[in-house]
């Protein structure tokens, strides 16, 4: 039977490595995505997810996450919740919830806490190493916002063809206190329709939102467009449009994957994704943007993982 998964980053191939061997025994696409971003959000290396995320300006580990199911389309999101380990995980339970299934800041982390998920201080000492670092380098300064936003989205499609979409992310270092990207907004970060297909996005959330662009591509592929064109005609002709009436386009990533299996990925920047199926082994792939509006693939170089692997797992001195 087939079935296939899709992630964005390098840092979730072992998460989809994990997820991959769920969907290969029959488990449903749901748990599947859920472990995939568990393990991304359990990693204190990567500092845009979970623990061992770069807090905001006051120095706050404040998270994102959403989940939807594409069989009945229910979803679930939390917003600005702290000091829960899987973010991603008490928005799944909320996608349980007909009302009140997305919380933000205090709620949502109360409803954690209430409904035994665990606790735990986020803020790493490497993380927390960073953010003093940045603020002595910009005391005299106004707080900017790091431009680095890698959120994790998924997209898994189990044996009984049921899909589901998950994202999470501990958003923009030094944002602002509140601030909510694309990540927890369905449409916009994520979209699961098990007759058509899903989507998720990463990027910077404020463009992403403004074209609802994981939307658009199940939209597309709806009427019948390939994954790779849905991805691609979504990303660059809203890029277009944006940079012409509202000046400019920051980075956007988007994947997605097609009831039948098929992927396709798009991207204005380099961007790292991994993929596998019931053909296929995980790999990791590199995508860049072409002149053409077109996204080229193709696979990843050793030293571009040896790279990877150095900037990851940096140090502050």
């Amino acid at each position: 039977m087939t079935w296939a998964a899709i992630s964005t980053w390098r840092m979730s191939f072992d998460g989809l490595s994990e997820a991959s061997v769920l969907l290969d025994k029959g488990i449903n696409a749901g748990d599947a995505v859920e472990k995939l971003i568990n393990v991304v959000e359990n990693n204190e290396h990567y500092k845009s997810v979970g623990f061992g995320g770069l807090p905001n300006e006051e120095g706050i580990v404040q998270m994102d996450a959403g989940f939807m199911d594409g069989d009945t389309f229910a979803q679930g999101s939390v917003a600005s919740i702290e000091n829960v380990k899987n973010a991603v995980s008490v928005a799944r339970k909320l996608s349980e919830n007909k009302t009140n299934s997305f919380l933000v800041g205090d709620g949502a982390t109360k409803f954690a806490a209430k409904n035994g998920f665990e606790m735990t201080n986020m803020l790493t000492e490497k993380a927390k190493k960073e953010w003093q670092e940045r603020l002595n380098v910009n005391q005299q300064e106004q707080l900017r916002a790091y431009d680095g936003h890698d959120t994790v989205g998924a997209v898994t499609l189990d044996q009984q063809g049921s899909m589901a979409a998950a994202t999470s992310t501990s958003g923009l270092f030094m944002k602002k206190d509140g601030r909510i990207g694309d990540s927890p907004l369905s449409g916009s970060g994520f979209y699961a329709d098990s007759q058509v297909g899903a989507a998720a996005a990463t990027g910077l959330g404020e463009d992403i939102m403004k074209g609802c662009l994981s939307y658009e591509i199940v939209r597309k592929m709806a009427e019948g467009q390939s994954p790779q064109d849905a991805c691609d005609q979504a990303l660059f002709s809203f890029a277009k449009t944006l940079k012409d009436r509202y000046g400019s386009c920051d980075a956007i990533s988007l994947i997605a994957l097609n009831s039948k299996g098929e992927w396709g990925v798009a991207t204005n920047v380099e961007f790292a994704f991994c993929v596998s199926d019931n053909e296929h082994d995980v790999k990791i792939m590199i995508a860049q943007p072409t002149a053409k509006d077109m996204t080229k693939i193709f696979p990843m170089t050793k030293k571009w993982l040896a790279d990877y692997q150095k900037r990851t797992e940096s140090t502050i001195d």
